[in-house]
């Protein structure tokens, strides 16, 4: 008798994982996430907490003290994102270099520095670290804003050096040149994930970032929080920050190209302030954005809007191991409210 030929399991893409039934939310939760080294941050309705594996393999829960003051201003739509925003990467900054310091203790002393003297510089960090902390968030945002919003707009100022002056005033080349800048922007943020994802160091995080994702979408779907659940679920997640970037650049497209077409052309330095200026009404507009569609999920055009975040988290994400899952696991139980309510999204 000839044997059938088994047939080999279809491979799903992101968005069909995410809506695949293995993990067909209950709810869904206002609880985040950031990957960190050797471990993961969780921010809940009431408490963030962190969980690091350490050098000896132990995993260490501790909770992340923020301000209890909320302003008004950041329950304002509109307003709150720009101010959530700042506040969560310095909330981010802090833990990602507690969890470096973390993840060393314990380790075999030939591993750790042969118990080396801390440096005056190493001093000066742990005396001023909410200083340290700030000015790193601060020069991450600046970094950022020079890569993926100046230098776009740089280039294309440089390109028009090489277009004749009648043309460059016509407001067909206007939006060309806009479009033109959107699209570097995009390939900027492309090329530096997938650079990124190359990295051994990097690629590590992500396992930390998918197993995130996994334990969120196993809570969601409330199953018990063990390593053998949360590893059946898929690592990526449509409320996840890198869906937030990617609407951040497609509504700068939109507005740049407007402000562009309705002002005409300008020198550079002008060019470069109108772009700083607008940042924070774009982020603005941008979680709104995403709050929206995490809401509306099951709406047909905001899956369609979920896709492209869906699909960067390939490069952002990877296959965690069961202990990774494990560091997953600790910190979202540590955030995890009393009142099953509270964390409704």
């Amino acid at each position: 008798m000839s044997k059938k030929k088994e047939k080999k399991p279809a491979v799903r893409s992101a968005e069909e994982q995410v809506a695949c039934n293995i993990g067909k939310p209950v709810k869904k939760t206002t609880i985040g996430g950031q990957a960190l080294i050797e471990g993961v941050m969780m921010v809940g309705p009431s408490r963030t907490c962190m969980a690091v594996r350490k050098g000896d393999g132990t995993i260490h829960v501790e909770e992340v003290k923020q301000s209890e003051k909320v302003s008004h201003f950041e329950n304002m739509p509109f307003v709150r994102g720009c101010i959530r925003f700042y506040k969560m990467l310095v909330t981010g900054t802090g833990a990602l270099m507690r969890s470096a310091d973390i993840s060393e203790e314990g380790k075999p002393e030939e591993e750790n520095g042969d118990g080396k003297k801390a440096s005056r510089l190493d001093d000066f960090l742990n005396r001023h670290r909410n200083a340290v902390v700030t000015f790193a968030a601060i020069l991450g945002i600046l970094l950022s804003v020079g890569l993926f919003i100046l230098l776009p707009r740089l280039i294309v100022d440089l390109i028009t050096r090489f277009i004749p002056e009648n043309i460059v005033h016509l407001k067909w080349m206007e939006l060309v040149l806009n479009l033109v800048e959107g699209l570097l922007r995009l390939l900027i943020f492309l090329l530096y994930l997938i650079n990124a994802s190359r990295l051994k160091d990097i690629k590590r995080v992500w396992q930390y970032h998918g197993a995130e994702h996994k334990t969120i979408a196993c809570y969601e779907a409330g199953e018990d929080l063990t390593a053998a659940n949360v590893l059946k679920y898929p690592r990526f997640h449509p409320r996840c920050g890198t869906a937030f970037m990617f609407i951040v650049l497609a509504i700068s497209i939109v507005i740049y190209t407007v402000i562009g077409v309705f002002i005409g052309t300008q020198p550079m330095w002008v060019n470069l302030v109108i772009r700083l200026v607008c940042i924070p009404f774009i982020c603005a507009i941008s979680y709104e954005i995403l709050r929206f569609v995490g809401r509306h999920d099951k709406n047909g055009f905001c899956r369609l809007l979920c896709k492209p975040g869906l699909w960067l988290q390939k490069f952002t994400t990877a296959e965690p191991d069961a202990a990774i899952v494990e560091v997953a696991i600790a910190s979202l139980q540590a955030v995890i409210p009393e009142n099953k309510e509270d964390d409704v999204w």
